[in-house]
């Protein structure tokens, strides 16, 4: 192991950094029926396990030149149609979400050494969706909504203070705070949910269902 500015590993060479894994194994005997059923087992062992944020998902999307980008953010609802965040419509992951709209997630749960990877088309949830949820939302991330306007350039965070200010004093404690209008929700509807579960040597489980063209799903194991 190369070692660094005080004895510490170099960080340039990381070629040598590694843990291998033991935690678990994913076989098809075991795995459940629909990608969903699989989801909500491997949600619920994760939900329990301090730590892990189960809801925090890799968002990946490309603009119409297939110029890709990539954030963190946070899952708010699912189901057997798909995949549900909240973001304003206006930022980059929702204009490219519209030019071009295929996007991919990822679950990083890399404590229990499992990922799932989700491929599909992007749709817009509809505005009573969209309403129902805002409403459930802390006063404080309502005001945030409102002050920012996300992923545009502004002068400096004092700007954002500002607006959120003013909106502190347009809507005082109590009053109800409405959804603006360029927020809203993109559901990712999955053609195909990859469940990996790490093993050791790098020998890993790796099964991903995938939508047919009638509608049906399949199973494959994929060589890691």
């Amino acid at each position: 192991m190369a070692a660094g500015p005080g004895g510490g590993h170099d960080p340039h060479d990381l070629r040598d950094l590694r843990g291998d894994y033991g935690h678990g194994e994913l076989l098809e005997r075991d795995v459940a029926p629909t990608w969903h059923e699989q989801f909500e087992r491997w949600v619920a062992d994760a939900l329990v396990l301090p730590g892990v944020e189960p809801n925090a998902m890799v968002f990946a999307t490309a603009d119409a030149a297939a110029r890709p980008s990539v954030r963190t953010v946070l899952l708010k609802e699912w189901d057997e149609r798909g995949f549900v965040l909240y973001t304003n419509l206006g930022s980059r992951k929702a204009r490219e979400a519209t030019e071009n709209p295929r996007a991919s997630l990822l679950f990083p749960w890399l404590r229990i050494e499992r990922q799932v990877i989700v491929e599909g088309a992007v749709e817009r949830v509809d505005d009573a969706q969209a309403d129902a949820y805002f409403a459930t939302r802390p006063r404080g991330s309502q005001l945030g909504a409102h002050a920012s306007p996300q992923s545009r350039r502004i002068a400096g965070r004092a700007e954002l203070e500002e607006r959120r200010r003013e909106l502190e004093a347009r809507y005082p404690a109590g009053t109800r705070i409405p959804r603006p209008p360029e927020w809203g929700g993109l559901r990712v509807v999955p053609d195909a949910v990859e469940f990996w579960q790490g093993r050791p040597d790098r020998l890993h489980d790796r099964l991903r269902f995938e939508r047919e063209p009638g509608g049906g799903w399949s199973l494959h194991r994929l060589a890691p």
